[in-house]
């Protein structure tokens, strides 16, 4: 019989991210291995009217929470660690120097090991992660309604400013531009996520963090799972709207028709607030599930999203090499069809299962670690 622990820290907050940690396996499986893959989700990449096959569009789709919640849940999970330090009366120029560090340390990772297996010099989600962390050294001192306002503000009008330097506005590409709102691509250098709108979904998850906390201190009654049910829905709803009307918040990424391969074709790179909106307003509805399931049945320690979830940066860092360094330095780019690709993706996660479990334990066991523990 399996048993069933309790513990302080929310599991279903772990099972969000392993559970989107397996979604992720299979895209970057097809973005290396299958010939077919799709990468249409930005306004500079797609070509009006280039199909989008219905199996091959939605298994590209469906890994578009993957980043959203990493970025989100980081966000989450440093406020409540942070927020926790600061009621304990830890020193805050202490706890400013751990976050720039780890934070500093998470987006070296992209410039470095990713961009060695990769071939080329990329800045991807590691690098929006980082950075993001990096700057919650300053904004965590602001209020939350003050942090709110300032997400918001960019989700729902940061388009205006890009529109002035990127795509929209005739600009040449540029690297500045890429590193901190649109997008840049050249035969040597890859910048998929621009730093200020993942930030604002950071801040989004610093904010929760903090709610998460107050209602564990009784200052707020809607507990976390009705209040994700509420914005999630909110969220759904806005989406609609915005690919409804087929304009502004589109990331100049607009739907060429009713199909539900257009109404889902959003803008990832960078993201538009359709974008924003539809995957933080899933990702909302799905936690909340989760957290009455979690609450229903209590958690196995052993469980595969449990697992996968609380060991996220290894499982990363090495599927990551395994898969591009095959590409890159294998010969192995692809070499199959999107069947393929989900047997592979099967293979991969049966075998990083026993590692992830295995490293979970061994981390345990090296608590003082500091490597360890920003892995």
């Amino acid at each position: 019989m399996t048993n069933v622990v309790k513990s302080k820290r929310i599991a279903a907050i772990d099972w969000m991210r392993g559970f989107v940690m397996i979604i992720m396996v299979l895209d970057h499986v097809s973005m290396v291995y299958n010939r077919d893959h799709l990468s249409t989700d930005s306004a500079v990449n797609y070509i009006l009217g280039t199909p989008l096959p219905a199996f091959e569009f939605f298994s590209r789709w469906i890994s578009h929470i993957c980043a959203p919640v990493f970025v989100f849940l980081a966000g989450t999970a440093l406020a409540i660690s942070v927020e926790r330090k600061l009621s304990r009366g830890f020193d805050s120029k202490g706890i400013d120097k751990d976050i720039l560090i780890r934070g500093a340390f998470i987006a070296l990772l992209d410039p470095t090991i990713t961009s060695f297996f990769g071939g080329k010099l990329t800045f991807q989600v590691l690098y929006a992660i980082g950075v993001a962390m990096m700057c919650m050294a300053f904004f965590r001192r602001l209020s939350t309604t003050q942090l709110l306002i300032i997400a918001m503000a960019w989700i729902l009008g940061g388009e205006l400013v890009t529109a002035q330097f990127w795509f929209a506005g005739g600009q040449e590409q540029s690297i500045l531009v890429g590193l901190l709102i649109g997008k840049y691509s050249s035969a040597d250098l890859s910048i998929s996520y621009a730093l200020v709108p993942w930030l604002s979904v950071m801040i989004l998850g610093w904010v929760f963090g903090r709610y998460i906390l107050d209602y564990g201190d009784g200052k707020v009654t809607v507990s976390p799972a009705k209040l994700l049910f509420r914005l999630g829905f909110a969220a759904l709803a806005a989406f609609v709207a915005i690919r409804y009307f087929n304009d502004y918040g589109n990331m100049f990424l607009l739907k060429e028709d009713n199909s539900w391969q257009q109404w889902l074709h959003v803008s990832k790179y960078p993201p538009s607030a359709s974008f924003i909106m539809l995957e933080l307003g899933l990702m909302a509805v799905i936690l909340a599930l989760m957290i009455k399931v979690e609450q229903r049945i209590g958690v196995r320690p052993n469980g595969v999203l449990l697992v996968f979830g609380q060991t996220s940066m290894m499982f990363y860092l090495v599927h990551r090499i395994l898969l591009t360094g095959s590409g890159t330095y294998g010969g192995m780019r692809d070499i199959t069809d999107l069947s393929g690709t989900y047997i592979i993706t099967g293979v991969f996660l049966l075998a990083l299962y026993p590692f992830c479990l295995w490293y979970r334990g061994f981390k345990a066991k090296h608590p003082d670690c500091i490597w360890l523990k920003y892995l």
